[in-house]
């Protein structure tokens, strides 16, 4: 798990090295994961018939997560790698909203004060004077970040109706139809100049891809929850520090406020910590 987020957090450095555009990128990504995960999924014997209603929920959720894909990385350019991962990281809200919305899940006033609390932080982000905020196309930057992360709660919503489908056929099923979704989005005049340029896409699609996917699933089938949710967030921390290192980028100190109220109540939200303590009474029942 801790391998997975390390290499999910630094994705942002390659798709700018990439030079590529945004379609472009995302089209590689899902070519080169392809051939990956048809690796892993002959290798692990998971290249078996399924039923068309599995086929179209896992469909559906390639649609979402691959324009969740297209949307963060465009979002990089508008306002940084460090900004994007971690307002993108509002996605466990999105979550909840839709849960209670279409599953009937149980939204709590702890969940609810922990949506707060990361609104908040988003407002720290947004309303900071900073050299970012100060591009007209910042407010873009920040919506293109919200809408990656309201994609991927969708796609999460559709994956849990794919219980009992092996995880690494459900991703071999999204990128392949991402490749075919972004095929005539792609422009192939602009093919990657350099070596180092095709090297990124490469490492995008088998290693962000392939490998980050057989890595993260095969944790969620060892790990508890707790632990799932405690070790994703090492990936926006990675993202800004990459973003810091590589690029020059460093948040002001109320963007990183802000980002530590978001990081803070996504963590809270998903391992079900209490806002308030209990009183004594309750606890000595």
């Amino acid at each position: 798990m801790s391998a997975a987020m390390l290499i999910s957090g630094t994705i942002g450095w390659f798709v700018v090295m990439s030079g590529q555009p945004v379609f472009n990128v995302v089209f590689w990504r899902c070519l080169f994961a392809v051939f990956a995960l048809l690796v892993v999924c002959g290798l692990l014997g998971l290249l078996k018939p399924i039923t068309w209603k599995v086929l179209g929920l896992a469909v559906l959720g390639g649609v979402a997560i691959v324009l969740n894909w297209v949307c963060l990385f465009a979002a990089y350019a508008d306002t940084s790698i460090s900004l994007a991962t971690i307002i993108y990281n509002t996605q466990p809200f999105m979550l909840l909203v839709l849960g209670g919305l279409f599953l009937g899940e149980r939204i709590t006033s702890t969940k609810l004060g922990w949506l707060a609390i990361s609104f908040t932080g988003m407002l720290f982000i947004v309303l900071a004077p900073s050299e970012q905020s100060a591009s007209t196309n910042f407010l873009l930057g920040v919506g293109l970040s919200l809408t990656a992360a309201f994609l991927y709660a969708i796609a999460s919503l559709v994956t849990k109706r794919l219980k009992g489908t092996p995880p690494h056929l459900i991703a071999l099923i999204q990128v392949a139809t991402g490749m075919v979704m972004l095929a005539p989005l792609t422009d192939f005049s602009t093919l990657p100049g350099s070596g180092s340029q095709w090297l990124s896409l490469v490492t995008i699609g088998i290693v962000h891809t392939g490998l980050m996917y057989y890595l993260l699933y095969g944790a969620i089938q060892k790990l508890p929850t707790h632990i799932i949710g405690t070790l994703s967030f090492i990936y926006p921390a990675v993202a800004v520090l990459v973003d810091m290192a590589a690029f020059g980028h460093v948040l002001r100190p109320v963007q990183f406020l802000g980002g530590v109220l978001i990081l803070l109540a996504a963590a809270a939200s998903t391992l079900g910590w209490s806002i308030s303590r209990p009183n004594r009474a309750t606890e000595t029942g």
